[in-house]
C-alpha cells in the first residue's frame, strides 16, 4: 500500500509521488518571531515532523525548509489580504523598548529550544525573511513586468484579477469573496482583494529597505514565495501549515508564485486543523494559550505532550484537555515499562517459547501511516504490541525480544517519541540483584530491608510476573 496524503488543493487523498524519484522537497510555514510559540503551534510543527520521519522511514531523502518570519507579518493578518495593521515584531519591540532584531533573536531562540525539547527534527535550513529582501524585490519586479502587479504611491500590489485560478486552494474565489465583502478599499488598490507585495514605510518605521518603488518593507505573502523557491525550486513536493494559513496567506502564495514562474507551485498542500482548549479557542486573555512550560508546570513532560498531540488525527480539530494529558502520561509509562522489560529480558529455555510476529504489527503500522498519516491508529498498533508482548513475558514465553525491541525503536523514531531509559547507578543495580536473590530464596525480611535501602537512594522496585523487576525513579 502506497502513502496517500489528503491534498487541500484537490480536496481528496492522493497517492504521494515526488517530483524527483527518491527525493522530497518540503516547505514548512515557520514562526513569526514576536512571541512564544504555544501548543497549537507545536501541533502544526509536529505534523510535518512526523511526515518527514515517515517519508524517511519509507526510504526517501527529505529536504525540509522552515522559514523564520522576522518582518512584514502585520497584526490584522486575517483582514483584507494580510496587509493591514502594524508589523508584529516592530509593535513588540516598541512595547518592550528593544530593537526589532533583539525581539526576533530572542523568540527565534525560544522557538528552536522548544522544538528541540519536543524532539522535532531541525529543518535543513531556517531562512530568515530579512535575509531574502533581494529575492522578494526581484520577484515583485517580475510580477510587474508580467502585468500581474502594479505600483502606486510607493506601494506594490498583486492584481488578483490577473490570476484566473485565484481561490482554487481555499475556495475563496473572487465571486465568493464579493458576495461576503465588507471591506473598506485601500486607496491605492485597484481591487479590495489585491494584496501587498511591497509597502512604503512611514518615516518612523524601523524595518525598511531600499527598493525601486520606495523605502519600505515586503508584504508577508511574498516572503514565503521567495524563500521556498530559493531553496526548493519553482515546484514543491509538499507545503505544510496550519489551516488558518490557507487564506489569505497560502492562496496568495499560489497566485503570485504561479504568475511569476508560469508553472504549478505545490503538488501537495497539507494543513493541520485548529487546536482548542477545553472546547474554547486559545487566547492570552482567557489564560489558556499554553506553552510547553505551562504543560511542564502541571507535571507533564514534553514526550507526554507529543503523544497527546499525536492522539488526534491532524485533519481533525483537537480539543486539548488535562484528561488527554493524563492518558498520554499513562501511555508513555506503559511504553517505557515495556521498553525497559525488553532491555532486561533474558530468553530462558522453555519448550513453549513463542515469537511475536513483528511483521504483522509492522504491516498494520504502515497501513495506518499510509492512510493519510493516521498516527492515532498507528499508536494503537504499538500499544497492542506492548499488551501482547507483556503477556508473553509474564509467562517467560517471549522468544524474540530483540526483534520486538528493534521494531519498537523504529516505530517510536517515526513518531518522534523517545523512550525514557532510566540510568540506574551501579549501587542500586547491585542492591536490586541482591534483593532478587533474597526473594528467590524466600528471605522476605532481607528483601524488604534491601527495598528500603533502594528507596533511600531515590528508586523503587516493581516486581513483574516473570520473576523479574523494573527499577524506577521514586
Amino acid at each position: 500500500m502506497a502513502l496517500k496524503i489528503y491534498n487541500t488543493l484537490s480536496k481528496k487523498k492522493e497517492e504521494f509521488k515526488p517530483i524527483n524519484p527518491g527525493k522530497v522537497g518540503m516547505y514548512v510555514c515557520g514562526p513569526t518571531v514576536y512571541y512564544y510559540i504555544h501548543i497549537g503551534n507545536l501541533r502544526a510543527y509536529t505534523l510535518p515532523d512526523v511526515l518527514r520521519r515517515y517519508l524517511e522511514y519509507l526510504g526517501y531523502e527529505v529536504r525540509m525548509i522552515k522559514n523564520i518570519t522576522d518582518v512584514g507579518h502585520l497584526t490584522q493578518d486575517d483582514l483584507l489580504q494580510g496587509d493591514t495593521g502594524e508589523d508584529k515584531i516592530l509593535k513588540k519591540a516598541l512595547a518592550e523598548k528593544k530593537t526589532p532584531e533583539e525581539i526576533a533573536h530572542f523568540y527565534e531562540e525560544y522557538f528552536h529550544a522548544t522544538e528541540k525539547e519536543m524532539n522535532i527534527l531541525p529543518a535543513h535550513y531556517f531562512p530568515r525573511a530579512t535575509a531574502h529582501i533581494p529575492q522578494m524585490i526581484r520577484i515583485t519586479e517580475g510580477l510587474i513586468k508580467k502585468g500581474c502587479a502594479y505600483e502606486k504611491n510607493g506601494n506594490v500590489f498583486f492584481d488578483v484579477t490577473k490570476f484566473a485560478d485565484y481561490g482554487k486552494l481555499s475556495g475563496n474565489t473572487l465571486k465568493n469573496l464579493k458576495v461576503g465583502a465588507r471591506l473598506e478599499e485601500h486607496p491605492d488598490k485597484k481591487n479590495p482583494w489585491d494584496f501587498a507585495l511591497w509597502l512604503k514605510a512611514p518615516k518612523e518605521h524601523l524595518l525598511k529597505w531600499e527598493s525601486p518603488w520606495s523605502l519600505g518593507y515586503p508584504g508577508w505573502h511574498i516572503e514565503c514565495t521567495a524563500m521556498s523557491t530559493e531553496y526548493l525550486g519553482d515546484t514543491l513536493d509538499i507545503h505544510t501549515g496550519g489551516e488558518d494559513n490557507i487564506f489569505p496567506h497560502h492562496e496568495a502564495e499560489v497566485a503570485q508564485t504561479e504568475c511569476y514562474t508560469g508553472t504549478k507551485f505545490v503538488n501537495f498542500w497539507v494543513h493541520t486543523r485548529h487546536l482548542l482548549v477545553d472546547g474554547k479557542k486559545m487566547s492570552k486573555s482567557k489564560g489558556n494559550s499554553y506553552r510547553l512550560e505551562d504543560i511542564k508546570e502541571k507535571g507533564y513532560s514534553s514526550m507526554e505532550l507529543r503523544i497527546a498531540l499525536l492522539s488526534s488525527h491532524y485533519r481533525s480539530p483537537m480539543n486539548f484537555t488535562w484528561q488527554i494529558m493524563d492518558q498520554a502520561k499513562s501511555n508513555l509509562e506503559t511504553l517505557n515499562n515495556f521498553y525497559a522489560r525488553l532491555m532486561n529480558h533474558e530468553v530462558k529455555l522453555n519448550e513453549k517459547l513463542s515469537n511475536l510476529t513483528t511483521e504483522n504489527y509492522r504491516q498494520k503500522f504502515e497501513e495506518a501511516m499510509n492512510d493519510d498519516l493516521n498516527a492515532p491508529k498507528a499508536l494503537a498498533v504499538i500499544l497492542r504490541l506492548i499488551n501482547d508482548g507483556n503477556k508473553l513475558m509474564d509467562e517467560n514465553l517471549l522468544g524474540n525480544s530483540g526483534e520486538v525491541k528493534k521494531f519498537l525503536e523504529t516505530a517510536l523514531k517515526t513518531f518522534g517519541i523517545k523512550p525514557d531509559v532510566l540510568e540506574v547507578p551501579e549501587k542500586v543495580k547491585t542492591l536490586a540483584e541482591k534483593r532478587k536473590s533474597a526473594r528467590d530464596g524466600k528471605d522476605f525480611k532481607k528483601s524488604d530491608e534491601l527495598r528500603e535501602k533502594i528507596e533511600k537512594l531515590g528508586f523503587t522496585i516493581e516486581d513483574l510476573k516473570d520473576n523479574n523487576y523494573i527499577v524506577k525513579k521514586k
